[in-house]
């Protein structure tokens, strides 16, 4: 069943590169930014944590064992508050670097570009933080400027991508490859009374 997601993964994975190629002029991710990794709910389906778990375990031990000791400290955290929705740094996160970056969710890939939604478009948090999109997005009026386009004299036009979450987990595309997405909730709530999390160790 994993090598059936995997071979649905690298499609839409080329299909989302050659989107952030396209928009190359509007894109500021760089090694080192983890914006997009510490401070949400990273929705992720049954499969998905599967396969991520699949790189989890092909980590050397010590990087094992940091991101054992981060998913305790964020459900210590979840048990702890009362924020709704709970939004945590992602427990894969070492050094400002997804540790697991092959095998990341679908949303952690699609994150970066201006994403359709109802006839218009979802930008992406970070321009607000002067990175992706940050050039052509009027943060007063909420929308990317044609005016701030307009100045930079780029041909290409920033564009929004038909890459919803809840499209590219759809069940059409599962059953196309034959495999099943399952139920979907976020990341951390994926190591609560799991029986893949007990089988976690750390070295006593």
């Amino acid at each position: 069943m994993l090598e059936k997601y995997a071979a649905y993964l690298n499609m839409i994975s080329e299909k989302i590169e050659k989107f952030f190629k396209k928009q190359q002029p509007y894109i500021f991710c760089k090694k080192g930014c983890s914006k997009c990794c510490e401070n949400a709910q990273y929705p992720f389906s049954e499969i998905e944590y599967k396969y991520l778990m699949s790189g989890y375990h092909t980590l050397p031990y010590t990087k094992q064992e940091q991101i054992h000791k981060n998913i305790l400290n964020v459900l210590n955290e979840k048990h702890n508050t009362k924020e709704k929705p709970f939004t945590y740094k992602c427990p894969f996160l070492i050094n400002n670097e997804c540790s697991v970056y092959k095998y990341r969710g679908i949303i952690c890939r699609t994150f970066g570009l201006l994403v359709a939604d109802n006839g218009g478009s979802d930008v992406p948090f970070c321009a607000l933080d002067g990175l992706n999109y940050s050039n052509v997005y009027d943060s007063k009026k909420h929308l990317i400027s044609s005016v701030m386009f307009n100045k930079l004299g780029i041909k290409e036009e920033p564009l929004a991508f038909n890459i919803q979450y809840n499209f590219l987990t759809s069940a059409e595309f599962a059953n196309g490859y034959g495999f099943e997405f399952g139920k979907t909730k976020p990341l951390i709530d994926w190591f609560e009374n799991n029986e893949d999390f007990k089988h976690i160790k750390t070295k006593q």
